[in-house]
């Protein structure tokens, strides 16, 4: 495997930073989880655009313009003869000193990764998830905002961890005010008399990429889709769930908290969803090889 640090291709053993990255001392730094599939890379440009705001939002510039990186992302892939798979793409803040001040990395490092993937099992899509809502609530908008895809990813680790221990494999997370926001990696939806509802972004949401992607084929198929602020009530009595990420694509949620949802399998509408987006993935994109190669 051939990893892209800093403008150089290397073989995975010898790609290293240094201890003093303030990436590695304090997660100060922001990355993309990014998919490809039958030879196109998923939204690239908008996974960009959010990795390039998300930067700005933390005063960390990115040393090399969009379109560098967004070859350098083709070119990992094309080395790795990767096809089908996933792209983490990191920017850290690069080495500093033991303090906080950011001002001292004067060189923020760019890492990008290309290598498979395989989130959750195919029986999950067939039969639909259990979830749980955990205690560990959503980091506030105006402490760490989860719209920046920061390198601090605690917030969400913490509540995997309590899902985990609760026996299943995603948590729902509420925010201060009780209102449901999203999952440790993933935005949630529910349906409701074939309408579809999903927290709205200023909520405290990432702001998914996959997420907006499934809106906009939802509409395509004729749904009603609005977002709006809910609890777990609404999910309690909902029709169908189902949850959407990078890595997890379009996953169905039958049971929260021990409530069966609906009638405890995937739902029509979700179905449909599921099935139009593998479709826009594997047949639109920005391809990774040239024409015919």
């Amino acid at each position: 495997m051939l990893i892209y640090l800093d403008g150089k291709y290397l073989p995975s053993e010898e790609a290293k930073i240094s201890v003093f990255d303030h990436g590695l001392l304090y997660g100060d730094g922001v990355f993309e989880g990014i998919r490809c599939y039958n030879g196109y890379v998923f939204k690239l440009d908008e996974h960009l655009e959010r990795l390039y705001d998300s930067a700005k939002s933390l005063m960390l510039k990115i040393p090399i313009q969009i379109d560098e990186l967004r070859q350098a992302v083709l070119e990992t892939l094309r080395r790795n003869e990767l096809r089908e798979g996933y792209i983490r793409l990191i920017v850290t803040r690069g080495i500093g000193d033991l303090g906080l001040d950011p001002d001292k990395c004067r060189n923020p490092s760019i890492i990008i990764i290309a290598d498979k993937i395989a989130l959750y099992p195919q029986n999950y899509y067939e039969d639909g998830l259990e979830i749980v809502t955990v205690s560990v609530r959503r980091n506030y908008p105006e402490a760490i905002n989860p719209r920046i895809k920061s390198l601090n990813y605690l917030n969400n680790i913490l509540a995997k961890i309590e899902a985990k221990q609760s026996g299943v494999v995603e948590a729902l997370m509420l925010n201060n005010d009780g209102y449901v926001v999203e999952c440790s990696g993933d935005n949630i939806f529910l349906v409701k008399n074939e309408i579809i509802v999903t927290p709205p972004p200023y909520i405290g949401i990432l702001d998914g990429v996959t997420r907006n992607c499934v809106i906009t084929l939802a509409h395509e198929a004729g749904f009603q889709v609005k977002e709006r602020v809910f609890t777990r009530h609404d999910i309690y009595i909902a029709d169908e769930c189902f949850l959407t990420g990078t890595a997890a694509e379009v996953i169905p949620v039958v049971k929260l908290d021990q409530r069966v949802i609906g009638n405890g399998e995937p739902g029509i509408v979700t179905q449909k969803l599921i099935a139009a987006f593998r479709h826009f993935a594997n047949n639109f994109g920005t391809p990774i090889f040239p024409e015919g190669v």
